[in-house]
């Protein structure tokens, strides 16, 4: 009797086993590939007070060559933006729009200056990147 539950028992998994190779997807999707970024957005910024450990953009200051890329990471929970000027004073060169959790933004810089930079949704954020 032992050897009759057994043996049912073990034709059952082998059923189901078949049964679930036969209606899974055997192709292997890639995932989203992961975007290296220059600058991170971490988590947690968008409570005040990133700005007094200066950890709001890490780096809050980096320094390019002319022609080069700077590619911002949301690593946060919450939605910010890249755009260029101050929280008072917008100046039109460069808006990211709000990005999502993990989402990027990559502008080239054609031109030596400073451009600074802030949040429209977290005043406290602010970088600068300087190209020279």
């Amino acid at each position: 009797m032992l050897k009759k539950i057994i043996g049912i028992g073990i034709t059952g998994i082998v059923v189901l086993v078949t049964i679930a190779l036969l209606f899974s997807n055997n192709s292997i999707e890639d995932p989203e590939p992961f975007v290296k970024g220059d600058v991170i957005m971490p988590t947690k910024v968008s409570r005040p007070g990133c700005k007094e450990t200066d950890r709001c953009y890490v780096p809050s200051l980096i320094v390019i060559e002319k022609g080069k890329q700077v590619t911002w990471v949301n690593e946060d929970s919450a939605f910010h933006s890249i755009t260029s000027g101050f929280y008072d004073e917008p100046t039109d060169l460069f808006d990211s729009g709000h990005l999502d959790p993990f989402e990027s933004y990559t502008l080239t810089f054609d031109e030596t200056g400073t451009y600074d930079y802030f949040c429209t949704l977290h005043p406290w954020m602010k970088g600068q990147v300087i190209v020279e």
